[in-house]
């Protein structure tokens, strides 16, 4: 059953990888074909071509490996200064841009001449590359926001789960008490497994983040009021100085970091709570934010995904994971033993997660990416600018196929970064159970 359960998770990640990236793609199409941009091709996968079919002038269909896709559009490149496919160089970096060039012509038609991605205006040019990568961003928002306003996430609330029988530094790597510990302050006044926590010195908390707040404020006597077998009473506490973990701006722990605040001791229940709008687009802001933390931070991961691939070092939980780990990732969520409806909030969250990822990812301005392709009618925009404010002569379009031996540089570090990943995941995966 373990084993079927696994196959079936990896099976629903590779069809959702598979919509996500005909979804990337279809926006780029859409908007190629809105601006006549001719596209031959529409293609979700690479290598082998499994099935296809010709609609209009566009050939539709699904590759063997599932592990991206694009769209070919007539005209990426400009012609050579010429005004031509410039000739063959012996220079192997020459040899890139032509061939990139040459790429962008194969397909060339009589009547494409006025249907060329290049020849249309740098904002219709961004437009047509951003579409694929906003595809992904719009699926990532709503799947999260469907599991957030519906099913909701684990939410510590004020009710008591557990008290701390005496003070221990959080610092500390121990849970039980040892001789020399003073009395944890919601012992000595005597708070309880189930009572809710309504008010603290009098003023009413709604949740656990404004609860923990006071409680962090505080060192010294403070009042209580529990809601307790249906009725209210007030407790007398001391609070004490103790060392906890930090919170940063947005209330979430810091791992490995502690300040000296008060301290109450005990553990708050936890509940899966729908969320309001509001704190659903909050907490969607914050995954964006962290997403891109992790984009920028991916070059300082790879001493550890090295360690972790090819030596004994501990694959960390927040190591950057490729496709075949998260696919292994959904194939653990469907044995965990949890009700039906967690595991597919477990798995929609892992979905949108990678559609996030995929939105980052290729708004970088490198080139093989979208983002590169954006930021080079970004600067074909600017120059052109420029020489009409000088009234200098119209420089014409950006040769973004100059750029092509960056792109081969980019692409063979995208690609050793992969194989990494790819080869950590494999022996030291990470795991969610």
């Amino acid at each position: 059953m373990t084993i079927l359960l696994t196959v079936l998770g990896i099976a629903l990640f590779a069809v959702g990888l598979l919509i996500s990236i005909a979804w990337h793609e279809l926006g780029h199409l859409s908007t190629a074909k809105l601006f006549g941009i001719r596209v031959p091709q529409y293609m979700v996968g690479f290598g082998p071509t499994l099935w296809s079919r010709r609609k209009g002038d566009t050939e539709y269909g699904i590759k063997a490996i599932p592990m991206g896709g694009y769209i070919r559009m007539i005209g990426m490149f400009p012609p050579g200064a010429d005004g031509k496919i410039e000739a063959r160089s012996t220079s192997p970096w020459r040899g890139m841009i032509e061939d990139a060039r040459s790429a962008a012509f194969e397909e060339l038609q009589p009547g494409d001449e006025k249907r060329m991605f290049y020849t249309r205006k740098p904002w219709k040019r961004v437009i047509v590359m951003f579409a694929g990568p906003f595809m992904n961003l719009v699926l990532a928002v709503v799947i999260f926001m469907s599991v957030a306003m519906s099913f909701g996430f684990a939410t510590q609330t004020t009710e008591v789960a557990g008290v701390q029988q005496c003070v221990i530094s959080q610092e500390l790597d121990r849970d039980t008490c040892q001789k020399g510990d003073k009395p944890s302050p919601a012992k000595v006044a005597g708070l309880q497994v189930g009572d809710k926590i309504v008010a603290f010195n009098g003023d009413p908390v709604a949740d656990w983040a404004e609860l923990s707040n006071h409680i962090r404020e505080t060192v010294g006597p403070a009042a209580i009021t529990v809601e307790r077998d249906g009725r209210q009473q007030t407790l007398q506490a001391t609070l004490a100085q103790n060392l906890v973990a930090k919170k940063d701006s947005s209330g979430d722990i810091v791992p490995d970091k502690y300040v000296t605040a008060g301290y109450l001791g005990f553990a708050a229940q936890t509940e899966i709570l729908p969320l309001s709008f509001t704190d659903s687009v909050d907490r969607m802001g914050d995954m964006i934010e962290n997403g891109v933390e992790s984009i920028v931070a991916l070059p300082s991961k790879v001493p550890d995904l090295w360690s972790a691939a090819f030596s004994d070092g501990d694959r960390k939980d927040d190591s950057p994971v490729g496709v075949l780990g998260a696919a292994r990732i959904s194939g653990e969520v469907m044995n965990i033993d949890a009700p039906t409806q967690n595991l597919i909030a477990m798995f929609m969250m892992l979905l949108a997660g990678f559609n996030l990822s995929l939105f980052l990812f290729n708004m970088l301005p490198l080139l093989p990416l979208d983002g590169g392709h954006i930021a080079g009618a970004l600067w074909e925009s600017v120059r052109r600018n420029i020489a009409k404010v000088f009234r200098r002569p119209d420089p014409g379009p950006f040769d973004v196929a100059k750029l092509m031996p960056v792109a081969y540089v980019v692409a063979g570090i995208f690609i050793c970064f992969t194989l990494l990943v790819l080869v950590a995941d494999i022996v030291n995966p990470v795991k969610i159970t």
